[in-house]
């Protein structure tokens, strides 16, 4: 007797597979991403083309009303920035039959929780690349406008990286404060090296384990203190400059863009030819420097 079309095979019930990987994928993306949480993000999910186009107005003056005189208009000196959402990304396996049937119930938690790390790790390290280009930097891994971190004001020549000092970090905020960056927004994210550096600061063990007005202490992703009013962060995803100081940066949230088009998507399709699922999960998405000289990149030994 024909088994007929109401019976669910690995081809019918393949439809119920994206959702519950996708809800996994996307939960283990977000809880790995550091860099993209704490840049400005701007949606283009839906939208055609391949840029976005940004409004980037300049600030304006107060001017002086004296009485019966017209008010002073501002020249309007806008320009714009625009991000190339060029950055197409994908996570794939292929799961044969006989090693879904004999392998534990958990291989498929490490598989969806690996997609999504590949993926944040991506995002956030074409992020981080970012800070090649501030401060009027020249776009390579040399980093030839990043301070070192002793002093936070010396120009790193690629070979006089030093650790992050409490006088250097305090240097650094009053370069971004000389150069009008709100407080309010700023972060410092450092690689992992830096970590116990920083809890070698009296300044940092001070603030770090006090937590946050109103008795609430809230863990953000890569987040372990705060110093100066400057939230800390550590990364693995920080990058390796031309004499092989690991880079850190201090940064105001609108010094980059994330600009996503589609966020993460899966996709799963049976394959008979090899008797098993392949499962696919791809973003595209584009990365772009806003405020030049809202970000400074910082050398430290690796």
């Amino acid at each position: 007797m024909a088994l007929g079309t109401n019976h669910v095979t690995n081809t019918t019930g393949a439809t119920f597979i994206p959702e519950l990987w996708s809800d996994e994928i996307i939960a283990s993306y977000k809880q790995n991403l550091v860099m993209a949480n704490l840049v400005s993000k701007m949606s283009f999910k839906g939208k055609k083309g391949d840029t976005l186009h940004i409004p980037k107005p300049t600030r304006g003056s107060a001017n002086v009303k004296a009485a019966s005189t017209q008010v002073t208009l501002q020249a309007a000196t806008e320009s714009e920035v625009q991000v190339l959402v060029n950055k197409h990304y994908e996570y794939s396996r292929l799961i044969e039959d006989i090693t879904e049937a004999q392998a534990l119930a958990s291989l498929r938690k490490f598989y969806t929780g690996d997609a999504g790390y590949a993926l944040a790790k991506q995002v956030d390290t074409d992020l981080l690349a970012l800070g090649r280009n501030v401060q009027g930097g020249n776009g390579t891994i040399a980093y030839n406008a990043a301070v070192i971190g002793g002093d936070g004001s010396t120009a790193y020549t690629g070979t006089n990286e030093s650790a992050i000092t409490d006088a250097g970090i305090r240097k650094i905020i009053q370069t971004l404060d000389d150069q009008d960056v709100p407080m309010d927004g700023r972060v410092l994210v450092l690689p992992p090296v830096a970590r116990n550096v920083m809890l070698g600061l009296a300044r940092f063990t001070e603030q770090a384990f006090t937590g946050e007005t109103g008795g609430g202490n809230s863990i953000r992703n890569g987040e372990i203190g705060n110093v100066y009013g400057v939230k800390v962060y550590v990364t693995t995803n920080c990058e390796t400059a031309t004499g092989d100081a690991r880079i850190g940066m201090m940064f105001h949230k609108d010094a980059f863009v994330l600009a996503e088009q589609m966020g993460v998507r899966s996709q799963t399709q049976y394959k008979q030819e090899y008797l098993g699922t392949l499962f696919t999960s791809d973003m595209l998405y584009g990365v772009k420097e806003l405020r030049d000289e809202a970000a400074i990149a910082i050398a430290m030994p690796a």
